[in-house]
């Protein structure tokens, strides 16, 4: 019941955090003209417009960089806005830039600053060879105006516009004439083996207006640019207008880059602040794909249903009638199947300190995803609310040690296991300690190659100190009230002597088996999946948390299914090894996502590098890692429930 309470006061908690349905937690800010009197330096009214500036991230790359890192303007005040936990482990870096606008007062062709390199200095040839490096790999700015990101708006197929919450710092034109997407856009990109510059922006701020409102000024409701390429030949009168900004390949000359932006103001009445985030999330492609893999899925589970109604309600139905209908006498002549091992059925399993340990933390890992799902699906972890969502598993896993304490002291308690002290040093350290090893490496190499995913030291000891200092006290809480409990009863008793095995077919073997067991699951997630992917390494955003919350129900229950499917003819087999075959039959799904993880890299992603390789393996055997606890404690529990079910109901000598 302590458990109960405690997870039901975490859920009251996180509900507190949610203000709205939409983009809860974020006020909306208004902004007003400098010419209206008593309306300026007031909480209620602001005039002027800042725009901060995210790391700079690229397809081709997994670093990601901070601003300063391509020597681009620099703000004089450097003001960072505070960072939430989930941000800084996705390496966001977000800082003011020194584009700063009045609002409804258009600028046209306002220098930002300029940047001179000179040959002979090693410090300006190395920054601007970084600055080549990055357009070569197509790096990409991500601005922000009033927690809204800065969106480039561009025609792709069937006359379709999309907006993409970034833009490419430049292009550059290879020796054999091939260009990347945004240099397609300007004739003017012509000569190979050459870098052009975006070093203008065009930028358009649409607000909704307020005379008609309860509230004063105007509110933003869309931010977009156009990024242009300029040769500005004089540093005073700038003209944004004719050769765009080359840079060759081969730097002898000093350069001067000159960066400008030019800004106007449209009012747009028609567009809500509340709904300002549909113009970019209507954009993102595939609405009817996630309908067409929901419809997949629903498929594979009335299959599943279909076959496990069968089995319960015809196969089962009438052995156990049959069963308890026998006289003593016919008993040991007419019994076969799985009736045949309920004496050997509940024998503790090999290696059960590991298999509980594994229980523990997949019960630990699947309360954190469901809880997070629902409450994304609340809206309370929507895009706008940046590191939200990372923030929210963070926090829960560290909460959460109590069941997994819990059920990994239960169940090794129920498999006659004695050495409690290790079970649960292993319950609170082993699982998330593989985590933490992998992500330190990863951090290692990121650190050294000056990225701003790199986590920073202080991070990483409140990391650990959550861990060490508030999960590893829960894991011991919960383990006691574990092992405090009474060990859970068999419907059946165990005989002192196993029961020898008969000779099994190819189908029935262990590892056909567990191979078998994973393809449905992993059928009823792979497309939603695909998004997942793009979300985390084609930048892409991710919002459709009510598909991913029914894919979520629907792999729980494939996952169940299928298990007991399995098991239930491994048993009629006469073979009752199923404690770790039930939990690898749902587990394996995981290996069919690294194989689905390899083929993404190898099929849909261009990134190069070495460095980018092992970072994008690192990352994905943590997913795998977790996904195969998850899975595979679904499907232990389900199958633990189907077996003690069946043998519950059948009279035994």
């Amino acid at each position: 019941m302590r458990g109960v309470r405690l997870l039901l006061l975490l859920l009251v908690g996180l509900a507190s955090l949610c203000g709205a349905f939409y983009l809860p937690g974020l006020a909306p800010v208004s902004f007003c003209e400098l010419s209206q009197p008593g309306q300026e330096g007031s909480k209620d009214c602001k005039s002027q417009i800042e725009l901060f500036v995210n790391r700079l991230d690229s397809v081709e790359s997994v670093l990601p960089y901070e601003y300063d890192a391509f020597d681009f303007c620099q703000d004089a005040t450097e003001k960072r806005p505070s960072e939430n936990l989930g941000q800084v482990l996705f390496g966001e870096r977000i800082a003011s830039s020194p584009y700063k606008f009045t609002f409804n007062k258009p600028e046209t062709c306002k220098k930002v600053c300029m940047k001179s390199y000179n040959p002979e200095n090693a410090k300006d040839v190395s920054k601007l060879a970084f600055l080549k490096k990055g357009m070569q790999l197509n790096y990409q700015h991500h601005w922000i105006i009033d927690n809204m990101p800065v969106t480039w708006c561009y025609d792709v197929e069937d006359g379709q516009k999309y907006c993409n919450p970034g833009f490419p710092i430049g292009c550059f034109v290879t020796a054999a004439g091939r260009v990347k997407d945004a240099c397609v856009m300007s004739a003017d990109f012509n000569k190979k083996n050459t870098f052009y510059l975006f070093n203008h922006v065009d930028i358009t701020i649409m607000y909704h207006s307020g005379k008609d409102e309860n509230w004063p000024g105007a509110r933003l409701v869309a931010a977009r640019l156009e990024p242009k390429s300029y040769k500005h030949t004089e540093k005073n009168d700038l003209i944004c207008d004719g050769l765009p900004m080359e840079i060759p390949a081969v730097f002898s000359e000093k350069l001067d880059l000159i960066y400008t932006y030019s800004v106007k103001f449209v009012e747009n009445n028609s567009i809500k602040w509340a709904s300002r985030w549909d113009y970019i999330l209507e954009s993102m492609p595939h609405t009817n794909i996630q309908w067409f893999s929901i419809m997949n899925s629903l498929v594979i589970v009335l299959f599943l249903s279909g076959m496990v109604a069968m089995i319960l309600l015809r196969t089962l139905h009438k052995d156990i009638a049959r069963y308890n209908q026998m006289d003593s006498s016919e008993d040991a002549q007419e019994e076969f199947g799985w009736k045949l091992v309920h004496g050997d059925v509940f024998r503790p399993p090999r290696k059960g300190m590991l298999l509980s340990v594994f229980l523990g933390q997949g019960t630990q890992i699947f309360i954190m995803t469901f809880i997070t799902l629902f409450f994304a699906c609340l809206g309370c972890l929507s895009p706008a609310n940046r590191g939200a969502l990372m923030t929210c598993a963070v926090v829960l896993w560290v909460l959460l040690g109590t069941p997994a304490g819990y059920v990994s002291a239960r169940m090794y308690k129920t498999f006659r296991g004695e050495k409690w002290k290790t079970n649960v040093l292993l319950t609170a350290l082993l699982c998330p300690g593989v985590v933490f090893a992998d992500f330190f490496i990863m951090n290692l190499i990121l650190w050294v190659k000056g990225s701003s995913a790199a986590i920073p030291f202080g991070t990483l000891a409140a990391i650990l100190a959550m861990w060490f200092g508030i999960s590893v006290p829960l894991t011991f809480i919960g383990a006691y009230f574990g092992f405090k409990e009474k060990p859970i009863e068999h419907p059946v008793r165990t005989n002192q002597i196993p029961r020898q095995i008969p000779e099994q077919s190819f189908f029935t073997k262990p590892l056909p088996g567990i191979i078998m067991g994973g393809i449905l699951p992993f059928g009823c997630i792979f497309i939603q999946l695909f998004f997942i992917l793009n979300s985390i390494w084609s930048h892409q955003m991710y919002y459709m948390f009510g598909f991913l919350f029914l894919v979520f129900i629907i792999l729980l229950i494939t996952c169940s299914e299928a298990t007991v499917l399995l098991c239930y003819f491994h048993l009629c087999a006469e073979d009752y090894h199923w404690w770790w075959r039930s939990f690898l039959t749902s587990s394996f799904t995981a290996v069919y996502l690294f194989i689905y993880a390899v083929h993404y890299f190898f099929s849909k992603l261009q990134i190069t590098g070495t460095a980018s390789t092992i970072l994008y393996f690192g990352y994905t055997m943590i997913m795998v890692l977790i996904f195969f606890l998850f899975t595979g404690t679904i499907g232990f529990f389900a199958c633990f429930w189907f077996v003690s079910k069946i043998y519950s109901v059948v009279k035994v000598d």
